[in-house]
């Protein structure tokens, strides 16, 4: 059975102007799949209708079954119980996860506290043992800090430490390292590849960028405009792309790479 079974997914805007077109996707348990577009394709209001969570004003329509749940059209209540316990997201900048008045620790314990009924020093344990699973070094001062006090990596780590504390069957990422330094990128990309492996967790892998989804997933689905325009082994989308536009975006990376390798040192 698939972890998540989109069929048909269609989003309209505020507007009533169809902003995600007839979008089909599957997830099965362990599986890595990534979704790849340019900004304003559609990927990102993909994964928030996956949990329930577009703007007010948007609509979804279709299929979204999530570990057994029809997220469109279900009630507040329903995906609460979804939200953490089956999926869990993590988005490309942290402050708009994190609290910025609320200190780390206390944001990491809510979930903890409501999914695992965790309470006193049991809680306190596993907010900081949350925090070392991410490799954040110190993670009793992180958890005294307050968002402002940490770097943007460690707030990004935070922000998957929360997405990470109830062991959720999915983990979607949506573009979790663009806002970071490029040596801070890699880091990311290593532990979010190591801790999905670790716990055989599926991923839904969001990005502009080709060569990154490259690195962490194993299916890619290509979209533009809202629509989807090729899907298939990552490998082989790489290798021998057929829509045209997926062949620009594998043009750009080897292209960008070849220059990236220009400039380094011999």
């Amino acid at each position: 059975m698939n972890i998540l079974d989109v069929r048909g997914l269609t989003i309209q805007g505020t507007d009533r102007r169809v902003l995600v077109d007839d979008i089909s996707l599957t997830i099965a348990p362990g599986e890595r799949l990534g979704l790849i577009g340019e900004s304003g394709s559609g990927k990102s209001l993909t994964a928030l209708a996956l949990l329930g969570l577009l703007p007010e004003g948007m609509a979804a329509a279709g299929s979204v079954e999530l570990a057994g749940t029809q997220v469109v059209g279900a009630s507040d209540r329903q995906l609460t119980g979804v939200r953490g316990r089956d999926a869990a997201i993590v988005f490309q900048e942290p402050l708009t996860a994190l609290d910025p008045l609320m200190r780390v620790g206390r944001q990491v314990a809510e979930p903890l506290g409501t999914r695992r009924r965790l309470r006193g020093s049991a809680l306190k344990r596993a907010v900081v043992a949350a925090l070392e699973q991410v490799r954040l070094p110190e993670p009793e001062r992180i958890a005294r800090s307050f968002p402002h006090e940490i770097s943007g990596g460690q707030r990004q780590r935070v922000a998957l430490a929360m997405a990470l504390a109830c062991d959720p069957k999915l983990l979607i990422a949506d573009e979790p390292t663009t806002a970071l330094d490029v040596s801070v990128q890699a880091e990311m990309l290593d532990l979010i590849d190591t801790l999905v492996r670790e716990r055989d967790m599926a991923v839904l892998f969001i990005s502009h960028d080709l060569a990154v989804v490259a690195k962490v997933t194993d299916r890619a689905l290509v979209m533009k405009d809202g629509r989807a325009v090729e899907e298939g082994d990552i490998r082989e989308i790489v290798r021998a792309p057929r829509a045209p536009y997926t062949k620009a975006l594998v043009d750009s990376a080897r292209t960008l790479e070849s220059a990236l390798d220009l400039r380094s040192p011999r």
